[in-house]
């Protein structure tokens, strides 16, 4: 059985947001967070460690974090 779904690799980003936030404006060391937020927006976490993370890097790039939520929103709906 044939599917459409690419296979899930975990150091690459899902959504276009991210994509091209690291293709075009990521600093060193950014690349981890962002894809912790990504990842967190797709299934969140237990436990507050993972939430204040994810509250400072939204903090950090409060339209890249809209853009990310908009972005796994959308594709939820579609699933």
């Amino acid at each position: 059985m044939m599917t459409d779904q690419v296979p899930f690799n975990p150091d690459m980003a899902c959504t276009l947001a991210v994509r091209h936030h690291l293709a075009h404006h990521a600093a060193a060391g950014m690349e981890a967070d962002l894809l912790f937020l990504e990842r967190w927006e797709m299934s969140p976490a237990p436990g507050a460690g993972p939430a204040l993370r994810v509250a400072q890097i939204r903090r950090a790039n409060p339209e890249l974090a809209a853009a990310i939520r908009a972005e796994v929103a959308a594709g939820l709906r579609d699933s």
